[in-house]
């Protein structure tokens, strides 16, 4: 095999996953698109995100700031070198790494160093498989922290909120199902995916699960018991109210795809694992001899570029936005309320867990009395003149801050969070003692938010690596939602609350 034509095979399969999104994802993003109500805060992100998708695309620069954990799954013919292809995909790793086309992701689990490439133990996820086919295939998933953190496994029978008891048949396997879609919230960038393992053992259940997010969105399951589900899963999922970015609305779930193994008597586990709407997976088939990639997975059926629908969204824009400009004071604050738009200039400040955990018994590097701490952690690259430049920068989920958050915003001053998911009960006390406010981005809108970073004017605490470092940022129109105000409120809170109560309609036996 050329192992050179190997490496840019991977190079560009890596790039692609990253950058594109395939054509059964667009579909699905689509249709949750029309069956939304117009001039709601769901319909607006959907707007968003599909505004990202085409500047992803354009620009060929990750549609989400976070790599997530690269997994490749490698079939192989028989006799074919394995060691050379870990090796390439390695490279491949290391290269697309270092032009920005995934952020530095991965991180020594005992001394929390990043080793700046993706590369580290176990890292990235490399699974073999020989089979008689007389081609390669490679298949990709970029799955990122923020729905990687919402997998959820159930050991049957268990006792779920708001549907009782689930046994070991298919309708416990249902109403477990369920339950991962509501726990998952907004936390996950919903509407989003889900693949599902039934059987195995801890490890291979979560596997098996993983793996059923490779299967097209619009197939068909070929066990008939398994189809119905599927589809009963997703359409059940949607009338939960959660909706996109938790924001409540029509869309919640976007596909659900259900494997099935052997177990042994003692064990009965249903593992979920749940997947954002900036479902990045792709896969390619190789020539063994050349490196060559012959055939792109995916690629089935129409393509949405989603330029039209954004210009006609574009054009018909009529939600009021506060103009807020950092730093904010205190007043400010108090006047917004939970479902307003807000667009922020000025300075702001990243900050995510590295940065809580040691601002919690550190000053701060600057002072942030009255500013914005954003929980991001960028795509970052040096132009030619050595300047650093943000080339994908959406929020992270909020709620792993929440034991340092409120201590933060009062020793600090700070008057504004973003992120994306809520954070719960002590944030809000906080907020509400305080006068400060949470605001929801759009997560994995890395690149409408990049394109809202007018400039990088500094930067500290780089020991912790370019994700968890303290960005400067001087940023233009800067749009969240008020979903946690001063005054008490929580929109995650109400919609969790709301979508409980429906999730409990579901609870009857229905197969």
């Amino acid at each position: 095999m050329n192992v050179q034509t190997l490496e840019k095979s991977l190079y560009n399969l890596i790039t692609e996953t990253s950058t594109n999104l395939p054509k059964d994802v667009r579909r699905a993003i689509k249709k949750a698109k029309e069956a939304e109500n117009a001039g709601t805060r769901a319909a607006m992100s959907l707007d968003t995100i599909a505004n990202n998708i085409i500047m992803a695309e354009d620009n060929v620069s990750p549609i989400c700031q976070d790599t997530g954990l690269p997994t490749f799954k490698v079939y192989t013919p028989v006799g074919v070198n394995q060691l050379e292809i870990k090796a390439a995909i390695k490279k491949a790793i290391n290269d697309t790494s270092a032009d920005a086309k995934l952020r530095p992701n991965a991180v020594d689990s005992l001394t929390g160093a990043n080793s700046g490439n993706n590369l580290g133990e176990g890292l990235p996820v490399i699974k073999f498989e020989q089979w008689e086919n007389d081609y390669i295939t490679i298949k990709l998933i970029l799955k990122g922290g923020g729905c990687e953190n919402k997998n959820i496994q159930y050991s049957l029978p268990c006792e779920l909120d708001g549907l009782g008891r689930a046994g070991r048949d298919l309708d416990g396997i249902r109403k477990c199902i369920l339950h991962s879609v509501y726990q998952a919230q907004g936390q996950g960038c919903s509407a989003g995916f889900i693949g599902v393992g039934i059987g195995g053992d801890r490890s291979s259940g979560y596997d098996l699960a993983k793996e059923q997010l490779f299967r097209h969105v619009e197939d068909t399951n070929p066990n008939a018991d398994l189809a119905k589900l599927e589809e009963y899963v997703v359409k059940t999922a949607n009338t939960f109210g959660i909706g996109t970015m938790g924001f409540g609305g029509e869309a919640t779930l976007l596909g659900c795809k259900i494997g099935v193994m052997h177990r042994i008597p003692a064990s009965f586990y249903v593992s979920v694992a749940y997947n954002c709407w900036a479902y990045r997976r792709m896969a390619v088939d190789i020539d063994p001899q050349t490196g060559e990639i012959i055939k792109w997975h995916y690629q089935e059926g129409e393509k949405i570029t989603f330029k039209d629908e954004v210009a006609a969204t574009t054009e018909d824009t009529t939600t009021d936005v506060v103009e807020l400009t950092a730093p904010i004071t205190e007043e400010q604050i108090r006047t917004l309320k939970v479902g307003d738009v807000v667009s922020i200039t000025g300075r702001m400040y990243t900050g995510r867990d590295a940065i809580h955990h040691h601002l919690m018994s550190h000053d701060a590097p600057v002072d942030l009395n009255g500013q914005v701490i954003y929980h991001c952690g960028p795509v970052m690259a040096k132009d030619e003149e050595g300047n650093w430049t943000v080339k994908a920068a959406g929020p992270t989920t909020s709620i792993r801050e929440e034991p340092y958050q409120g201590d933060i915003m009062k020793k600090f001053g700070i008057r504004a969070v973003i992120g994306k998911g809520g954070m719960g009960p002590k944030t809000l006390a906080a907020l509400q003692e305080h006068g400060g406010v949470y605001l929801n981005a759009i997560g994995g809108a890395a690149q409408y938010y990049a394109d809202c970073i007018k400039g990088v004017d500094g930067v500290d605490l780089m020991e912790f690596g370019v994700p968890e470092a303290m960005w400067h940022l001087n940023v233009e129109n800067f749009t969240a939602v008020v979903t946690m105000d001063s005054h008490g409120n929580s929109l995650h809170a109400d919609v969790d609350k709301s979508s409980l109560e429906k999730l409990a309609l579901h609870a009857e036996r229905v197969f």
